[in-house]
């Protein structure tokens, strides 16, 4: 592990299950890595503000809501969406045009060669940051070696038993810039007093730092798909938090079936719900990252938790022409395709272009 003093994005996370069996090629071609977005909720079909699904290709999120706000006449507040979505790949995304009083316009029209309207309907409520269930996964390697049948493994081993619940090298910028960034920001610039978007992207950075720090120890120990004494859990399907006896059969029972995970902290100000052995070794992955530590409590984030393990649902996977293997599974919001894909298979590629659900965990007090 690096210090708090690094710049360069950090060293290399320890695997669940040792080196992926095989290398392989993710091209850039969006075909090769397709995101669909499941929100959390159903849209009613009635109200002020219109839920609008769109298919983009090479378009980033950012870049469509604006074109929406153009396209329906209304200032660029008045679009909503749940989440982010990387330009480089064919993802499905929903957006929210707030329209009181208004026509509605002719959304066919709206499409390009690079945006394709799949849905449109209605809902009472403004769509939301974080309101997105999960995501769907399409993904295409390509240029596959390495022995087939160990690959099988593997991957009945993932969809089984899961991976580590990390987040993505695209939380940390280009070759973990934002990190550096970040501990710059802790130890001289205010961070009230910068950018709202520069801050709240230092701020990700760090708090995904660290967890990714306390992850590696349970990894490398061992520990991250098990219960250990002092230790959360929250349930796989959604954001409860509930402490219990690493030793009750029960709990263990749970783990293996997949129903709850171990979780561990989001940093920041409160008491974390950790105890005993579990915030032992918080702390001992932690012990030369004081400056992010006091940088995200004196920023005001509240300290949160987050699974350390995610299960893929649905996971499948074939083989195709020789040298290519199609993976598909279903990840819950906030979790990241890397962190599978790792586990699988060597691409060569650190950051895939993944969704970015602003859902980090559940707040902790």
């Amino acid at each position: 592990m690096h210090s708090e003093s690094s710049r360069g994005i950090p060293s290399a996370l320890p695997h669940a299950y040792g080196p992926p069996p095989s290398t392989g090629t993710l091209k850039a071609s969006p075909e090769d890595f397709c995101v669909d977005e499941r929100l959390s909720f159903t849209p009613n079909g009635e109200g002020e503000h219109v839920l609008v699904r769109i298919e983009k290709i090479g378009e980033n999120t950012e870049y469509v809501a604006r074109q929406l706000a153009r396209f329906a006449g209304v200032p660029a507040a008045a679009v909503a969406y749940a989440g982010l979505k990387d330009r480089h790949g064919r993802t499905s995304q929903w957006f929210c045009v707030s329209l009181p009083g208004r026509p509605e316009p002719d959304w066919p029209a709206f499409e390009t060669p690079t945006l394709r309207l799949l849905e449109v309907t209605r809902n009472q409520r403004k769509l939301r940051r974080g309101a997105i269930a999960g995501n769907g996964f399409h993904i295409t390697v390509r240029s596959l070696t390495g022995d087939r049948e160990a690959l099988a493994e593997r991957l009945s081993r993932v969809a089984a038993q899961g991976v580590p619940n990390y987040f993505g090298p695209q939380r940390f910028g280009h070759d973990g810039a934002n990190i550096g960034a970040a501990l710059e920001m802790f130890q001289g610039t205010d961070p009230r007093r910068m950018p709202r978007h520069r801050r709240s992207l230092y701020l990700s950075a760090a708090r995904s730092h660290l967890f990714n720090r306390m992850l590696a120890e349970r990894v490398a120990a061992g520990s991250w798909n098990r219960a250990i004494p002092g230790d959360v859990f929250m349930f796989s399907s959604g954001h409860s938090v509930f402490r219990g006896d690493a030793a009750n059969p029960d709990i263990v029972e749970r783990i293996e079936r997949g129903e709850i995970h171990p979780a561990g902290t989001l940093w920041g100000e409160g008491d974390r719900l950790a105890s005993e052995q579990a915030l032992a070794v918080e702390d001992q992955a932690l012990l030369d990252c004081e400056a992010f530590r006091t940088g995200l409590e004196q920023a005001g984030l509240r300290a949160a938790t987050r699974p350390l393990r995610v299960r893929p649902v649905d996971l499948e996977w074939e083989f195709e022409q020789g040298d290519s293997l199609i993976v598909r599974f279903t990840l819950p919001s906030g979790a990241y395709a890397t962190s599978v894909l790792r586990e699988i298979v060597d691409t060569g590629i650190a950051t895939l272009p993944e969704p970015d659900d602003g859902d980090e965990g559940r707040q902790g007090d």
